[in-house]
């Protein structure tokens, strides 16, 4: 897929965000607004950075200026279990490509039991139509665990030609889901798909050509996974698991013993 094939292309602020609250004091906001437009080139971006700079925030406002429901679904999702949104997206310009879109999911995997039990409630309204769940392969995602649930979704749901934005899919995944998830990527870009996910997984950052954007306190910048903050401690963890622990409860007590 080459970047005039991208559903999504480019994302900007259309004006300042009042900086007096939230969503407006988060870094990513601040820094957005400075940069201009924010490029998108890979049919795989990955929003990485520490707790608190505004990765889900953004990835929220991405999908609902896209018309996904704010707690997740795809486009025809409208329930509400608590309107607990930014008001971002009413500020957020998105560049869109030619192209039309036969699909497209939000997942986010704090608010997915909402959409599971909205898709019940749904299929117990007598109608002369399919069940819903028959999309998300036949079985309630209340009856699966939550791994299970969401591999339900991404390989029975997710149809390929479409747009996904998933934010922290790894929440709920083991390593092994989770490089399904992967697997089950790779074949949906290949079907003219495109992602959009905020992670903290280093795995999922290393998706073959994925563009990784770091977002910190001071900028937001493309970067090699492997230069994250994510990959190089999760790395030193694996290599030494005794020596890292070892050094963190020392300065710990260090700590305690200094107050």
């Amino acid at each position: 897929m080459t970047d005039e094939q991208l559903f999504v292309k480019q994302i900007w602020l259309k004006e300042p965000v009042p900086t007096d609250g939230y969503p407006g004091n988060l870094p990513v906001v601040k820094n957005l607004y400075r940069m201009g437009k924010l490029e998108l080139h890979s049919p795989v971006t990955v929003l990485v950075g520490e707790n608190g700079v505004g990765k889900s925030t953004l990835i929220e406002a991405i999908a609902v200026a896209l018309g996904f429901n704010p707690e997740g679904g795809s486009i025809n999702f409208r329930f509400s279990t608590r309107s607990s949104h930014s008001e971002l997206y009413r500020y957020l310009g998105v560049g869109k490509s030619f192209r039309r879109r036969k699909d497209g999911y939000f997942l986010r995997a704090e608010s997915f039991y909402n959409v599971a039990s909205n898709i019940d409630e749904l299929d117990e309204i007598p109608a002369s139509t399919p069940y819903l769940i028959d999309s998300y392969g036949g079985v309630s995602l209340h009856c699966q665990s939550h791994g299970e649930s969401f591999l339900a979704l991404v390989e029975n749901r997710f149809g390929g030609n479409g747009i996904y934005i998933l934010d922290e899919p790894e929440a709920a995944l083991s390593p092994t889901r989770l490089m399904r998830l992967m697997v089950r990527m790779h074949e949906l870009i290949q079907q003219g798909s495109q992602f959009i996910i905020s992670t903290h997984s280093p795995i999922l950052m290393a998706f073959p050509d994925a563009e990784v954007l770091w977002l910190t306190e001071q900028e937001i910048r493309a970067v090699s996974y492997r230069e994250t903050e994510h990959f190089q401690i999760t790395k030193r963890f694996v290599n030494d698991p005794d020596g890292v622990l070892h050094v963190l409860l020392k300065d710990r007590e260090a700590e305690k013993s200094s107050r």
